[in-house]
């Protein structure tokens, strides 16, 4: 008994040291907090690495938070043309329940505000696809957009794959719903793509909203 109460401190002590290692750990992995909700400091997608560049909060008419987004960008994309052919990945973490079928009527009305109608025409086939995989979410759920030069643009809902639509063309234009000339909210774009990465795991959020549509 004498033997073991003797061991005590030293084993108090490494029980401590674990824990601290852990709780380091799970912090070193998260890279921003934003309403309670935690993104990740990089993701990856087969061999491609995307890094957090900045999050955002969306309002609906001023006093309704949305959903919380985060933007990772893989090399190429970092500080030059987002809509060029390199790796990018949106998420977006929800408050609110969202019917599946409301996601591809916004979807439509954002884009015919940031493509002429010649390219729209052409992604037509393919908004068709990636509308038909939009599910309902509830409060907590997660989508992301991940596109991979030569492999396309995967919907994933909650970590878990819904499809993929082929075509850079698409993603450059897909990825305009948030981050384009006319976007569903300009001050959630301009929080997307105006923030430093370091800042971003302290960055206070302005308050963006959105008139019409919530994506």
């Amino acid at each position: 008994m004498t033997h073991w109460m003797g061991s005590f401190p030293r084993l108090a002590r490494i029980i401590v040291g674990a824990l601290l290692i852990a709780m380091m750990a799970v912090r070193s992995s998260t890279a921003a907090e934003l309403e309670g909700v935690d993104f990740a400091d990089q993701v990856r997608a087969g061999d491609v690495t995307m890094r957090l560049s900045c999050v955002g909060l969306l309002r609906y008419k001023l006093f309704i938070k949305a959903y919380v987004a985060a933007l990772y960008l893989g090399d190429g994309a970092e500080g030059g043309d987002i809509f060029a052919d390199v790796p990018k990945r949106i998420e977006l973490s929800y408050f609110w329940s969202i019917s599946g079928a409301d996601f591809g009527k916004a979807g439509d009305r954002i884009l015919a505000q940031n493509v002429d109608a010649q390219t729209l025409s052409a992604l037509r086939p393919r908004l068709g696809r990636i509308n038909a995989l939009y599910r309902d979410v509830k409060p907590g759920d997660r989508y992301s957009l991940t596109y991979v030069p030569g492999s396309g643009t995967e919907l994933a809902l909650n970590g878990t794959r819904l499809g993929v639509i082929d075509g850079a063309d698409f993603a450059a234009a897909y990825f305009r719903i948030w981050l384009g000339d006319t976007p569903i909210d300009t001050r959630l774009r301009d929080q997307l793509l105006g923030c430093a990465r370091r800042n971003a795991g302290n960055k206070q959020a302005a308050a963006p909203h959105a008139e019409h549509d919530v994506f």
